[in-house]
């Protein structure tokens, strides 16, 4: 679909795969510390029958389709660039996304192509994804001038569709880039990317994520998150799981650490906590609120997607986000550091 720049009124356009999530609850395994690695094994037995306790379906998810859900709930008039097959699980994402508000004229249906299908390995509140991006045919539609683009999870033949999308930007300097690299763009590297990067308004990723990066062993959230701001990056932010989260202003020489929302109950299940929190600060920068007041309301998304299964049953309004606000613990709040 062809839109005239002048015609183009969305506030934020998703781009990456759509993915369907198969959770398969686990019972019998073991989680075991790898203290070399700073990192922990999801261990079963290996030649074993191992019982599983259950299987629930999920469509239309995947790193920039829980954030486009995300920002369409937040108010945010959003459309979403993707692909999927001719298969049923295609129908049913698009679906999903219409349910949800988010504009479809970009999604590619790609004929005798099937729609990415993972597996998620859920044991106790966690989760191991075995991934797998199907080679689609990426290419970049007529999108206007849309406020917003956020940037996440493509396949790894995807390297020439970025360099379309970065000359795109070049050619439309009032756009702004948000990039939340998925497995196969931390994979292509810095280098291979680095347009991308000097382009980007807002980064997002874990501790472990700007470690692998950079390709360093520091654990240093200070140096980290200037290392990064360093590629191009104005805004840089960096979670840490249950630990929190921070966010660095390059031109302000500012640093901030947010601690987690306290949750209500013990988390249920934490696929898309990472994914709430960078779209809901992201919006939360496009309704015009400041950095510190963007880490809460990411906080609070990520406290509540946890409760659920899956990264977008627990996503929230903005009058929901309020209220958490309005009834905050003491004490809970943004520092500088």
């Amino acid at each position: 679909m062809k839109i005239k720049p002048e015609e183009s009124s969305f506030d934020f356009i998703a781009i990456g795969d759509t993915v369907v999530d198969a959770f398969i609850k686990l019972n019998q395994a073991e989680e075991i510390d790898d203290n070399i690695h700073n990192t922990r094994k999801l261990c079963m037995s290996f030649g074993d029958k191992i019982p599983f306790e259950s299987v629930e379906i999920i469509s239309g998810v995947g790193n920039s389709p829980n954030a486009a859900v995300s920002a369409s709930r937040l108010g945010l008039k959003t459309a979403l660039i993707s692909n999927v097959g001719t298969d049923t699980y295609g129908t049913d994402c698009l679906n999903h996304y219409k349910q949800e508000g988010i504009d479809t004229c970009f999604i590619n249906i790609q004929k005798d192509k099937i729609t990415n299908y993972h597996f998620v390995l859920w044991f106790k509140n966690d989760r191991t994804i075995l991934i797998k991006h199907e080679h689609y045919n990426y290419n970049l539609p007529s999108l206007g001038l849309p406020r917003w683009i956020y940037l996440s999870s493509l396949g790894e033949n995807s390297l020439s569709f970025h360099q379309e999308l970065f000359s795109y930007l070049k050619d439309h300097p009032t756009i702004q880039l948000v990039f939340q690299p998925g497995t196969f763009q931390m994979k292509l590297g810095t280098e291979a990317l680095k347009e991308i990067y000097k382009r980007t308004k807002l980064f997002f990723c874990n501790v472990q994520e700007a470690m692998h990066i950079l390709k360093t062993e520091n654990l240093d959230i200070r140096v980290l998150l200037k290392k990064i701001a360093e590629l191009g990056p104005e805004i840089v932010v960096i979670t840490d799981g249950p630990a929190g989260s921070y966010a660095y202003n390059k031109a302000s020489n500012t640093s901030w650490f947010m601690p987690v929302y306290p949750d209500p109950k013990e988390p249920y299940e934490r696929t898309g906590a990472g994914d709430s929190f960078a779209s809901t600060f992201t919006s939360a920068i496009a309704l015009g609120k400041s950095i510190p007041e963007a880490l809460k309301w990411g906080s609070i998304n990520s406290m509540s997607v946890v409760q659920y299964v899956g990264a977008q049953k627990g996503l929230l309004t903005q009058e929901q986000i309020r209220g958490y606000l309005d009834n905050a613990p003491e004490g809970w709040d943004v520092k500088e550091i």
